[in-house]
């Protein structure tokens, strides 16, 4: 039975990382995953559940862990290995530990969605003043997506 007081915000499986997102995904905190590795995501609340499912997915598999992210209300834990199975063991583990499998996450929904074309000069330079992987150039166009619930932070923020 599953733990009501555990919600299962994010679980994200992706088989394998492509070079940006590699690249990106190194610009946070943690052991960054290298490309063509897969990475298993998840974000659950309370926050402090996440030092349990750390454990158990790393007792669980041969998984290395890429980030972990412990706050009051959410907690957010990737891990990767280059073979997918164990990945996958990882996270079935981890949540399986709450009585929890992959249909008991949050159903994520599109909640912002837009071109903005032609960026201005002073707009991009606000983009790229923060360096967490953004790079656009004036007159690029630039579609900011936003998913919710969301699964991943933004890379050096804690």
């Amino acid at each position: 039975m599953a733990d009501p007081e555990l919600t299962l915000r994010a679980y994200v499986f992706i088989d394998s990382l492509q070079p940006q997102l590699a690249a990106f995904v190194g610009l946070g905190p943690g052991v960054p995953a290298p490309e063509g590795a897969g990475l298993r995501l998840h974000r659950g609340a309370p926050g402090i559940a996440i030092n349990k499912m750390t454990d158990i997915a790393l007792k669980a598999a041969r998984v290395q862990p890429a980030a972990q992210v412990v706050e009051r209300t959410f907690g957010m834990l990737e891990v990767h290995a280059f073979d997918k199975g164990e990945v996958r063991s990882a996270g079935e583990a981890a949540i399986g530990h709450y009585g929890l499998t992959e249909r008991d996450r949050l159903t994520p929904y599109v909640a912002t969605c837009e071109v903005i074309r032609s960026i201005e000069p002073m707009h991009a330079q606000i983009i790229n003043r923060n360096r967490y992987g953004h790079m656009i150039l004036p007159g690029e166009s630039l579609f900011p997506l936003r998913v919710r619930p969301g699964g991943l932070r933004r890379p050096g923020r804690q």
